[in-house]
């Protein structure tokens, strides 16, 4: 094995361990379906693609395609709306319904399935399509930066603008561009596309607990001062 290729699985493991420990994180303590099923969902596509990698397997394998559809999935709507319906809980109060949580997932499926299927068929309009949604989600994150800047969760603040712009990169580089050097395969770039959404969910769920934590301190303060002084 070459050591490219053991930084590629070694990315991908980074990736996986990072979305189901912190899916499972968001489920378990805070209740947020959105981001926890979206971060465990990135982790089993990391899952089905270390296969991939490890077996050598050919383009024509199932697991090929089922790569290719989680791809789409997150790329159109679950790193991009339902990212930032999940954030707005902390950030707005948003608490967006079942069937709200039912229908971000299903229109995720459908634009998965389609993006992925006909692939060939949107060209270069589809990369585009990826790029936009990102751009928009990106400024999203960067208002959640400030947000944390303003509470003085500082560190966190940093680390949202650094994994949204390397997040950008990815996303712009991803259909556009060849890393000189690089294989037919895209191991490099899929190296630092691995590492990149790993280090997203894990500093997305720590910027998000920094914020609730924020929020509840609030509600206590104001819970006390409307309280009043004992009569």
């Amino acid at each position: 094995m070459q050591l490219k290729d053991a930084l590629l699985l070694l990315a991908d493991l980074w990736m996986v361990f990072a979305g189901f420990t912190y899916g499972w994180k968001f489920i378990r303590d805070y209740g947020n379906y959105l981001l926890g099923l979206e971060w465990i969902i990135v982790a089993t596509s990391g899952t089905n693609f270390f296969v991939f990698a490890l077996t050598g397997a050919h383009r024509s394998s199932p697991m090929y395609h089922i790569a290719l559809f989680f791809d789409a999935f997150s790329r159109s709507v679950g790193i991009t709306l339902i990212l930032v319906l999940g954030l707005m809980r902390v950030t707005h109060r948003y608490k967006p319904s079942l069937p709200t949580d039912i229908g971000v997932f299903a229109l995720a499926t459908v634009a998965g399935l389609f993006l992925s299927i006909f692939a060939d068929r949107v060209g270069i309009a589809g990369a585009v399509f990826y790029i936009a949604v990102n751009v928009v989600t990106s400024v999203f994150l960067l208002s959640f930066a400030r947000r944390l800047w303003n509470i003085d969760a500082r560190g966190e603040a940093i680390r949202v603008v650094i994994a949204t712009a390397a997040g950008f990169v990815i996303a712009a580089t991803y259909d556009l561009y060849h890393i000189p050097g690089d294989d037919e395969n895209h191991a490099l770039f899929y190296i630092a596309a691995l590492a990149t959404w790993g280090f997203q969910m894990m500093t997305y769920f720590y910027a998000y607990r920094a914020m609730r934590r924020h929020n509840e301190r609030t509600e206590c303060d104001r819970s006390v001062v409307g309280a009043g002084p004992a009569s």
